[in-house]
């Protein structure tokens, strides 16, 4: 795996790891009238910082693109 890509895969366990550390906490406290609203802004926040995890997991090097064109070229 390359830096982009391990970056990625740290970000999507970074985000998955607080959203459950999160509603562990939840489950202790009945602070629910507080909580509900902070929960839907950090299940929101947590998926977009999945999704660019995702983004960065899943997106091909520039540096294969350019060895590909290069063995193009070559006869």
């Amino acid at each position: 795996m390359e830096r982009p890509q391990t970056t990625g895969v740290l970000l999507m366990a970074g985000a998955v790891l607080q959203m459950m550390i999160f509603l562990w906490a939840v489950a202790r406290r009945s602070y629910m009238a507080v909580a509900l609203p902070v929960m839907a802004a950090l299940a929101a926040i947590s998926a977009f910082a999945f999704w660019i995890g995702w983004t960065m997991f899943t997106t091909e090097s520039e540096l294969e693109e350019g060895l590909e064109e290069e063995g193009e070229a070559i006869p």
